[in-house]
């Protein structure tokens, strides 16, 4: 693989770079004009369905918070650990926090475990809130002709409607590499890695809200 300021080759694709505060094709390739293949992540197939009736519970989950780097519709790289590019022609089906937000919805659904789960409140309330602080999630280049590697991170808090108050919250991190830079291996790594990651948060917050009854 190589790689330069503007540009990212392997053997089998020539991606272009685009930096935050550099690149001079930035305005071009982020046109409105500029026909965008678009990919999009789905919640894991495999969620166990709960036994028995479900939690009386409703659960909204709220729109990820992110840093400014990750608040786009772009596919985010970093070719070193304090540098933001994003992969040209290509972006996700939504914004990073709102395709978050969906893919935990879909999760939490596929349960079954819980009397109500949406991006809104049930009534004038919901019984709680799941509050997201999404931290990663990118491709991270390490060295040229090695995998390059999906990285995800978020923090996630239970929070009580009644008193606003946090009664659980835990951080979760996956990864899964990419063998090379071609967009179908890094789209399949970023599956993989949303798909741990989205088991691990299912699992924990059906536990707690199991534990809050």
């Amino acid at each position: 693989m190589i790689y330069s300021s503007c540009g990212l080759r392997s053997a089998a694709i020539c991606l272009a770079l685009l930096t935050l505060n550099g690149c001079s094709a930035l305005s071009a390739l982020t046109d409105a004009t500029t026909p965008l293949n678009v990919y999009e992540l789905r919640a894991p197939g495999d969620i166990p369905v709960a036994r028995g009736a479900a939690l009386p519970v409703s659960v909204t989950i709220e729109t990820p918070t992110t840093g400014g780097a990750l608040q786009t519709d772009r596919i985010m790289i970093r070719p070193d650990p304090y540098q933001a590019q994003y992969l040209p022609e290509v972006r996700w089906s939504e914004e990073l926090p709102v395709m978050v937000q969906t893919l935990m919805l879909r999760s939490l659904e596929a349960t079954q475990a819980l009397r109500y789960v949406s991006r809104r409140p049930l009534g004038a309330g919901g019984d709680y809130a799941i509050v997201t602080e999404v931290t990663d999630f990118q491709a991270e280049i390490a060295e040229p002709d090695q995998p390059v590697t999906v990285r995800l991170r978020m923090t996630v808090s239970l929070v009580r409607e009644s008193d606003v108050q946090i009664v659980a919250a835990r951080s979760f991190a996956a990864s899964a590499q990419s063998p090379t830079s071609d967009i179908t291996d890094l789209i399949g790594a970023f599956d993989a890695a949303s798909d741990t990651m989205l088991r691990d948060f299912v699992s924990w917050a059906v536990g707690a809200l199991g534990r809050r009854l």
